[in-house]
């Protein structure tokens, strides 16, 4: 009687361990990474599977192009990728972060009056997907409100999740909150500034996986992406590129 006893209780007591485990799984709600899938020229990459129709990160397939960049600090390079944009009278995207706009808000405030979108990244980089929907709203909130108070312009409402980690519960918070998420798809391995690469290689990791539509993720601390923004823009312009503003993501 004993030994039944004794097994019925080990079996509740593994029962019971499987439960907090998968309770703790589903804690996680299905949290996913984004990078992106390579293809060859002008061969559109197929993106996550996003039920959320706040979220993008392709446009359509036209001959248009977005600029986006994701900027945690200024080593010098963000400044100059800035005055790359205005020189060639093109607007991008800047996801920020609270670190960035505190050190940097003339730069914030110089890229507003560019013309470009400076768009929330929250504020400490954290990944969304394992945030209670109370520490997400204070992540984004705290840094519209941190930005609108040190530049005196309304933060534009568009979301890049840190590290491209997400969940559609995550997503869903975020669209309460009245932002529409970029992803992307296109990039290269720029963000080791320990590891720049040559321009050339860059811009061939670049023209050759450029597509209709494309979203494109930069960071502007890469000494590579300031050398051949300039060359990268003519380039595309040559080829019938026009580049164009998130909120066309959505249009239609």
């Amino acid at each position: 009687m004993k030994t039944k006893i004794r097994s019925g209780y080990i079996f509740a007591l593994i029962f019971g361990i499987l439960l907090l485990s998968l309770s703790c799984l589903a804690g996680s709600d299905g949290a996913q990474n984004w990078y992106f899938s390579s293809k060859s020229q002008n061969e559109r990459p197929t993106l996550p599977n996003l039920k959320s129709p706040s979220a993008k990160g392709i446009g359509k397939e036209e001959k248009v192009l977005y600029l986006t960049f994701d900027a945690g600090y200024e080593n010098g390079n963000v400044k100059k990728i800035v005055d790359i944009l205005k020189e060639k009278e093109v607007c991008g995207a800047f996801f920020v972060l609270r670190h960035f706009v505190d050190a940097n808000t003339e730069l914030c405030i110089e890229m507003k009056k560019n013309g470009n979108l400076v768009c929330n990244h929250t504020s400490r980089h954290p990944a969304i997907s394992n945030l209670s929907e109370e520490d997400i709203t204070k992540e984004i909130r705290g840094l519209e409100a941190f930005y609108h108070e040190k530049t005196g312009y309304e933060m534009d409402r568009f979301f890049r999740p840190p590290e491209g980690v997400w969940s559609e519960r995550a997503l869903d918070v975020v669209e309460k909150l009245g932002y529409k998420t970029v992803f992307w798809s296109l990039a290269w391995a720029d963000w080791d500034n320990s590891n720049q690469k040559p321009p050339a290689y860059a811009m061939e990791k670049l023209t050759t996986r450029v597509h209709d539509g494309a979203v494109i993720l930069l960071h502007p601390t890469s000494e590579t992406n300031a050398k051949i923004l300039g060359d990268f823009i003519d380039q595309m312009k040559e080829k019938g590129y026009r580049f164009g503003t998130l909120d066309e993501l959505w249009e239609g």
